[in-house]
């Protein structure tokens, strides 16, 4: 199975890509370098000479903040690209998978987004994603979107990176307590993507780590199981105020998986004491 990956040079894509040679699979991981995905006549040109049997398109403009005020650029990438490639899917009878976000959904009240309940992103990046997401739909009669969340991985920047980064100069943090939230390991989330792309189950679906926590409780875990001896301080969201609204509630159901067969992902606890280990070898 030839399956082409966007966003290689991101931390989902990276790992997507390796999980399917891992499998024997024929991997083509492509970065912003290698295929402008807003620029129509060269998707057309590459997809058409690769010819693959799976598209899984991971990348994306995810820059929240600044998307608030590049709206064009964003919606250039998150909606032509995506429109643009689940074009030329169709045109070779590739099977289409698109990542989404939590960001689709607004954040409100208090119990898990089903895969069913209507989007009604408050944010740039957010409406991008769900028009994305409907771009798919409206174009494909058969279709993949995993909406996935708060993720960290080797390949790039995340927010353990960054506490532990944080954790070399300060005693104490003050860390947003009110947002919910399943922080998701790309390298689990890969490892389902990869059997799901290789089955019919199409449809939406929501892919993160088992469980929730605020970003508070998430950070204080960095720390507990680095050994890291720095105090969180969980603050209110409007004590640190940012240029996008960001959801307070982005904890998402995941039973759609286990109705159709797939294993649910590993708690993000043992996901994150996983993570902290290949970090340290990595260092060493």
């Amino acid at each position: 199975m030839k399956i082409l990956v966007t966003g290689y040079t991101g931390q989902l894509g990276y790992d997507v890509v390796h999980e399917g040679l891992n499998r024997g699979l024929d991997m083509i991981g492509i970065g912003q370098k290698d295929l402008n995905i807003t620029d129509e006549i060269a998707v057309n040109q590459y997809v058409r000479e690769l010819n693959p049997d799976a598209i899984i398109h991971c990348a994306a403009y995810t820059a929240v903040d600044t998307a608030e005020d590049n709206q064009e650029n964003c919606w250039n990438v998150n909606v032509n690209g995506t429109k643009f490639l689940a074009a030329l899917a169709k045109e070779v009878n590739a099977k289409f998978m698109f990542i989404s976000t939590d960001y689709v959904f607004d954040g409100m009240g208090e119990s898990p987004f089903v895969e069913t309940d209507t989007p009604n992103p408050v944010g740039v990046y957010g409406k991008t994603k769900y028009e994305a997401e409907k771009v798919v739909q409206s174009l494909l009669s058969d279709w993949f979107i995993v909406r996935i969340s708060w993720v960290f991985g080797l390949n790039g920047n995340n927010f353990v990176k960054t506490m532990l980064r944080l954790a070399d100069s300060r005693s104490e943090l003050n860390v947003v307590g009110d947002q919910v939230g399943s922080p998701t390991n790309t390298f689990d989330v890969a490892q389902l993507l990869v059997d799901m792309i290789q089955t019919n189950k199409y449809g939406i679906y929501h892919a993160t780590n088992e469980g929730f926590c605020s970003w508070a409780e998430f950070a204080r875990e960095i720390f507990n199981l680095s050994n890291k001896p720095v105090k969180v301080h969980a603050i209110a969201t409007e004590e640190y105020p940012t240029r996008a609204v960001r959801p307070k509630n982005s904890k998402m159901s995941k039973q759609k998986l286990i109705d159709n067969g797939f294993t649910p992902l590993p708690t993000w606890q043992d996901s994150l004491a996983r993570y902290l280990q290949l970090l340290q070898h990595e260092v060493k």
